[in-house]
C-alpha cells in the first residue's frame, strides 16, 4: 500500500465532549496545511468508545467546524461503523504471533508494579509488568471459559524483533515537519510503552490500532496533531511496519494551555467553542485566541 500523490490531511476528534480551543487549533492547523499543500481535508469521528461517545457531540463537532469556516469532504468516516476493519488488522497481528490475552485489571497491574518509583509509560500509567504474557494455552482457555474479561496486548519484544527484521537493520523512525517546512527524522522507542493494548475489553480495537488502520485506509499523507501525541507515534510507526502500511509525514503542533500550564481537556470541562460562540466570540476571535492571527 502506498500513499496517494495528492496530499490528504485530517482532523479526527472523539465525540466524548464539546470541542474547545485546543481542538480549534488542531482543526485550523490541519486545514491550513491542506490549503498550503493543495491537498484534501477530511474529518474522521473517532467514536470507538461506546460509553463516552454521543450523537449530540458529533453534531456539535460539525456545527463548530462549519462556524469556524473549515469545510470538509463527505462522507465522514465514523470508526464505530468499521470495527470489522480493525478486527482484521488485529487478526493479522495475532497470526504473526504478536498478540496475547491479558486478564489483569488495572488494580492488579498497579499492585504488581509496587512502589511509586516503578516504571511508567509516557502517559504516566504504570508500565505493564507482563503478568499474563506467559500463560499456557490451557490457562488461557480456562480463563476465557470462566468469562473473565480480557484485552489483547502486543508482545513488544517480539514485535520489535519482527519490525527490525523487516526494516533490514534500518532504524524505526518517522519524519517530523515543522511549521516552516523543516524536516527532522525522529527515532522511535516503542519499548517505553511496554506491551500496549491493541484490543480493549469492550471493543475489538484501541486508539493505536484504529488510528493507524484508518490513516492508511483514507490515504492520509500528513498527520497534524497536538504535541501531546508525539510519543504515541512510536507505537503507530511500529504498527505500520508490522501491518505493511505506508508512513505518513507528521507535524505535532503546540498545545493550548491555561494559566497554570495545563493542557485544555474535555474532562476538565474547559470552556467550549459553543460557549465562546454564545458569549459573542467570532471565528476571527477564535483564531486570535489560539495564536493564528
Amino acid at each position: 500500500m502506498s500513499l496517494p500523490d495528492q496530499p490528504v490531511l485530517r482532523f479526527a476528534p472523539s465525540p466524548n465532549g464539546a470541542l474547545h480551543l485546543g481542538h480549534a487549533l488542531s482543526a485550523l492547523t490541519a486545514w491550513a496545511w491542506a490549503q498550503r499543500l493543495g491537498g484534501r481535508f477530511l474529518v474522521r469521528i473517532e467514536d470507538i468508545d461506546p460509553e463516552r461517545s454521543s450523537e449530540a457531540h458529533v453534531k456539535g463537532i460539525f456545527r463548530d467546524l462549519a462556524w469556524l469556516g473549515v469545510p470538509w469532504e463527505e462522507p465522514v468516516l465514523r470508526q464505530s461503523q468499521h470495527l470489522d476493519r480493525y478486527e482484521a488488522a488485529a487478526a493479522r497481528l495475532a497470526h504473526l504471533g504478536l498478540l496475547y490475552p491479558c486478564f489483569a485489571s488495572r488494580r492488579e497491574i498497579a499492585e504488581a508494579n509496587g512502589s511509586q518509583g516503578a516504571p511508567r509509560d509516557p502517559d504516566g500509567a504504570p508500565l505493564y509488568p507482563g503478568l499474563h504474557r506467559g500463560l499456557t494455552p490451557e490457562e488461557i482457555a480456562a480463563r476465557r471459559q470462566s468469562g473473565k474479561p480480557f484485552v489483547m496486548r502486543l508482545d513488544m519484544a517480539k514485535a520489535l524483533a519482527l519490525a527490525h527484521g523487516r526494516l533490514g537493520g534500518a532504524p524505526l523512525d518517522f519524519i517530523e515537519l515543522d511549521e516552516a517546512g523543516g524536516v527532522q527524522r525522529v527515532a522511535c522507542d516503542p519499548a517505553r510503552w511496554g506491551d500496549v493494548v491493541i484490543q480493549r475489553k469492550d471493543v475489538p480495537t484501541s486508539y493505536h490500532l484504529s488510528v493507524v488502520v484508518d490513516d492508511a485506509f483514507q490515504g492520509i499523507t500528513h498527520v497534524t496533531r497536538g504535541r501531546d501525541l508525539f510519543v504515541s507515534t512510536d507505537v503507530h510507526r511500529l504498527l505500520q511496519v508490522l501491518l505493511d502500511l505506508p508512513a505518513p509525514l507528521y507535524a505535532h503542533h503546540r498545545l493550548i494551555v491555561d494559566e497554570s500550564g495545563r493542557k485544555l481537556a474535555k474532562s476538565a470541562r474547559d470552556t467550549s467553542l459553543a460557549e465562546l460562540r454564545a458569549a459573542g466570540a467570532s471565528p476571527a476571535d477564535i483564531r486570535r485566541m489560539v495564536g493564528l492571527g
